[in-house]
Parts: C-alpha cells; structure tokens; sequence
C-alpha cells in the first residue's frame, strides 16, 4: 500500500496512486454510466483523474480544471465517497472537493489556460499526460457540466 504523501519511486504512471481493488470499481462504474467508454479507456481515465486530484490538492485555488473525459473519472471516484476520502488523505494529505462554476462562468483565463495551468500542474507533480484524454475542458456549471479543485483555504 502507498503510504500516505508518497508516490511509488520512479512512478510516473498516475494510476499507481489508486487501489487496484479501487480501480476496478471506478472502471465498472465509468463503463456502466458511459457504455461508449470501453475498459481500456476507462483505466486510463482513472488514472489521469488520480493525477488531476493529486495536483489539485497541494495548492487549493489554482483553479484547475478537468477534461471532459477526466471529469468523467472524477465524478465515478467522488462517488465512491470513503475511497476518494481515503485517496485524497492519503496522496494529497487533505480532501479535494469538487466546486462547480457558476452558470456561464468560465475558468480563469479561459479554457486554454485552464488546460495549460492543469497540464503543467500535473507534469509538475510528476506524472505522465495522457495528451489523448485532455482534448478540451469540462464545464461544469451543473453536477456533470466547469469542475475546479478545492478553493483556497481560509
């Protein structure tokens, strides 16, 4: 098991942050709600929502924002409410909440830097990409629809 605040060593690859047992669960629950996501791709989605959380987590407020396909990993992980919990406790050291947008309220900057911001967060983290599920932006203004991480602490 990781322990809490630690990445595996040399582990680049954001799905080795969650539980396999953990993993199988979110990837039925993707399948399920999304019949159009196949398995393979639902991994992957688990595994770039691990590193979304995990790079929103050490500085609440940056406003960084998921795709589409990533939100889609973030909403099935947040379902799970005690395995988020016990992820985000242990990878981030604190919980991450989801804070939905305004209605038409766009990320800071727009969707492009919001992209750029969380891309580079994520890189700095030190985890891998998956350029391929980040084509665009979530915009949650509702449950489904511009996600951000925690905002700043108080």
């Amino acid at each position: 098991m990781i322990t809490a605040l630690e990445r595996p060593v040399g582990t680049t690859d954001p799905a080795a942050l969650v539980d396999p047992e953990v993993t199988g669960r979110l990837v039925r629950r993707i399948t399920v709600d999304h019949p159009d996501v196949g398995e393979a791709t639902a991994r992957r989605i688990v595994g770039q929502a691990a590193a979304f959380v995990a790079a929103s987590g050490p500085e609440p407020g940056r406003m960084l924002v998921p795709s589409r396909m990533v939100d889609i990993g973030w909403h099935a992980f947040i379902l799970h409410t005690v395995d988020y919990a016990h992820f985000c406790q242990r990878v981030v050291g604190h919980f991450v909440h989801h804070v939905p947008t305004g209605e038409n309220e766009a990320p800071e900057g727009g969707a492009a830097a919001a992209r750029e911001r969380t891309l580079a967060a994520i890189t700095a983290a030190g985890y891998t990409v998956d350029e391929e599920l980040w084509p665009d932006m979530a915009d949650c203004n509702q449950c489904h629809a511009g996600c951000h991480d925690s905002p700043k602490s108080g």
